[in-house]
């Protein structure tokens, strides 16, 4: 990234803005992976304070997801590989389009309770498609398994 110092207002961080643009993308998805993965945990194992899978089988069926552990099984897989993926920049662009479609569903089913997340609205589930859509559309960039890759999706 070239930064234009003319139009900084401190232009003395044009460089530092320069050299630490290049880990910004993979900080980001990294994030996203790192956030994605406990949710996972709690679905599947019980972990940090989740209800494990035999409880969110019937909550997912008891919000009309039937079969429950199939449903499931899908987010899970979405949360812990898909985070995992993103972590490492493996397959990126494919876990990022399977988080937007799963925030997707979450928006629809979270849309009744508002937006804020503090009333458990779509808030949270609105910026995770949004970041989730640019690894789709550009991929996991520099620091990743695919940049190791001779093809990518």
């Amino acid at each position: 990234m070239t930064t234009n110092s003319n139009r900084l207002y401190v232009p003395a961080l044009g460089s530092l803005y320069a050299t630490l643009d290049s880990f910004m993308l993979p900080m980001l998805r990294i994030m996203l992976g790192l956030i994605l993965i406990p949710h996972g945990c709690q679905k599947a194992f019980g972990w940090f304070g989740g209800a494990g899978f035999a409880r969110f089988t019937q909550i997912f069926e008891s919000i009309g997801y039937r079969p429950g552990a199939v449903w499931l099984s899908i987010v899970i897989l979405v949360e812990l590989v898909g985070g995992l993926c993103l972590v490492f920049g493996l397959f990126t662009r494919v876990a990022a389009l399977l988080v937007a479609l799963f925030m997707i569903n979450a928006i629809w089913v979270t849309s009744a309770k508002g937006f804020f997340w503090t009333v458990q609205g779509y808030e949270y589930s609105l910026l995770i498609l949004a970041v989730a859509l640019v690894f789709a559309v550009r991929g996991s960039g520099s620091y990743s398994l695919d940049s190791k890759m001779n093809k990518e999706f």
